[in-house]
């Protein structure tokens, strides 16, 4: 479904992809891990169109990513769960999840849906998103991506700042999702929660992939020699 062929990105004179190359099947969620700086979120950047790529390809739906706009990649079914969420902080809980919908594409995902998969955010509806707690905000976040009724889904490091009590939530909303079938890309710097909730993961470091697999299968060592650099 998604396509990523020898991707180089830069920040202006500074080089911070090297060559990625990853597929993503349809119904598959790929965890994407790594530290602070590995190239994860500048990988994001490039598929959702808010950074052009130096060198290499990414086509989803029959679309190249590297030169599409970031409002006809949203149209063609790419959404993201941004990092930090990203609400707007005066707007109540439905206000911000009906912002979600301006690309007006056609789907199951209406406000009835989020409230049903989401059930706690339905007496929240009319508060606004700057009374909630990290965990609610995390889930309007998610809701706000999915309705634009996405035929793929980006969630960018969806734990940070949260407590272990509202991470096991979103990550219960993660697997909701995985079950219905939803194309997931994960960022995420908890090993942990990242192979427990993808069916393949690929680690990064200074902006290459350096370690992939089935998640099932992982070697944490191996993963963790990766993630710091350790590998022989």
């Amino acid at each position: 479904m998604i396509s990523i062929s020898d991707l180089h990105a830069a920040y202006g004179p500074l080089p911070v992809l090297f060559g990625v190359s990853l597929d993503i099947a349809a119904g598959e969620t790929l965890a994407l891990i790594g530290s602070n700086g590995a190239g994860k979120s500048t990988t994001f950047a490039t598929l959702t169109g808010f950074l052009r790529p130096t060198q290499g390809q990414v086509r989803f739906a029959d679309l190249d990513l590297a030169r599409a706009s970031p409002r006809r990649i949203v149209e063609a079914g790419l959404s993201m769960v941004p990092e930090g969420r990203r609400l707007f902080p005066s707007l109540t809980v439905e206000e911000n999840l009906l912002v979600g919908a301006h690309a007006r594409r056609r789907g199951d995902w209406t406000l009835d849906r989020v409230y049903e998969v989401f059930p706690t955010l339905l007496p929240l509806r009319r508060r606004p998103s700057m009374h909630l707690s990290g965990g609610q905000q995390q889930l309007v976040a998610i809701g706000r991506a999915l309705m634009a009724n996405p035929r793929v889904l980006l969630c960018d490091e969806l734990s940070l700042g949260l407590s272990p009590a509202a991470v096991d939530t979103v990550y219960a909303a993660v697997s909701r999702l995985r079950a219905e079938g939803m194309t997931m890309l994960l960022v995420e710097q908890d090993i942990g929660r990242a192979l427990a909730g993808s069916d393949r993961y690929a680690c990064m470091r200074h902006g290459r992939i350096v370690l992939e697999g089935p998640s099932a299968a992982a070697d944490r060592q191996a993963i963790s020699d990766a993630y710091f650099g350790m590998e022989a």
